[in-house]
């Protein structure tokens, strides 16, 4: 569930803009009509340069005056930084390609450094990385048809100090050796599994800020996507016996996103553990705070670092 503080803090629902709803609804060919807007009543996140609202202030200086609401639109775009990380991800994973052709947006388009081809040696898991890798890039390509020309352009992405980075957080490596994820297929489930249960807790945590019922239901049928990508990865690291270095990543986002511990592993007490959920059967979400601090790899406010060297694109830049 949502941080309150971060709530009272840093969001406050306006009405949704009218140009991104009429677009939204032409992408999934539903009629605007009688589609209302849709306002919570709360407080701003506070811009810390006035001369751009879009810049918001460290995490330190989050103040309730109202100075520039957060639209849908703003939280689709948080949304699509993450997508187009996966999409790349899984891409030059599994065709060796990277997704420059839909790349383009608002503000300059960033690079993509590291990654190649895996060599994948059962044919199931490549056939599941395939699925997955059309998936992200629909997702991409869906999200920016939703937004049109607001559309943030791709961040820069690094996918190979990043990896290693968090493998030695994880303790799967040591000080001055490197994790290759795109070695084979074991170290690639590993790499999936960094990114697929974020994504997963990412559009949960945003579910309650999504004002419009039409972005919600989009938003509700990604996250069950990504919710079945989560589980058939954490599925094949299970038969793979890779239940230890799981668990070491697990403990390692959970020291990353704040003091609880909910994260968890792909077994508990010996038993498989598919589906990380509370005593009521629910998943946990996470804020854009939280997600940035694990895709930054940091605990602390950061403004980049980790997966996005330059930062993410849009309105949602600054980790908790």
């Amino acid at each position: 569930m949502f941080d309150r503080q971060f709530i009272r803090s840093a969001i406050s629902r306006s009405a949704e803009n009218a140009m991104e709803r009429r677009r939204f609804l032409k992408t999934v060919g539903i009629s605007a009509v009688g589609v209302g807007a849709a306002t919570l009543a709360g407080t701003t996140l506070a811009s810390a340069d006035p001369a751009n609202p879009d810049i918001p202030p460290s995490a330190g200086n989050l103040i309730p005056p109202p100075v520039q609401p957060i639209s849908d639109g703003a939280i689709l775009n948080f949304a699509l930084n993450l997508e187009y990380l996966e999409a790349e991800f899984y891409s030059i994973a599994v065709n060796g390609q990277r997704l420059d052709n839909i790349a383009a947006g608002q503000g300059p388009v960033g690079p993509v450094t590291g990654g190649r081809q895996v060599n994948f040696e059962t044919p199931a898991i490549r056939q599941y990385a395939q699925e997955i890798a059309n998936d992200e890039r629909q997702h991409v390509e869906f999200l920016r048809g939703a937004l049109g020309s607001a559309a943030v352009s791709r961040p820069a992405i690094d996918l190979e100090n990043s990896f290693t980075a968090a493998a030695r957080a994880a303790g799967l490596v040591g000080p001055g050796e490197t994790f290759d994820v795109y070695a084979n297929e074991r170290n690639f489930l590993l790499g999936a599994f960094v990114f697929e249960d974020v994504g997963v807790t990412a559009y949960k945590g945003a579910a309650p800020l999504i004002g419009s019922k039409t972005y919600l239901d989009a938003a509700a049928g990604i996250l069950a996507v990504e919710a079945y990508h989560a589980a058939l990865i954490r599925t094949s690291l299970y038969n793979m016996g890779l239940q230890q270095p799981a668990q070491a990543i697990s403990d390692a986002r959970d020291s990353l996103d704040g003091s609880d511990d909910k994260d968890q592993g792909i077994s508990i007490n010996g038993a498989a553990n598919i589906v990380p959920s509370d005593n009521n059967g629910i998943a946990f979400g996470r804020t854009p705070l939280q997600v940035l601090n694990i895709v930054y790899l940091t605990p602390s406010p950061a403004r980049s670092g980790g997966f996005f060297p330059a930062g993410a694109n849009g309105v949602f830049t600054v980790s908790g």
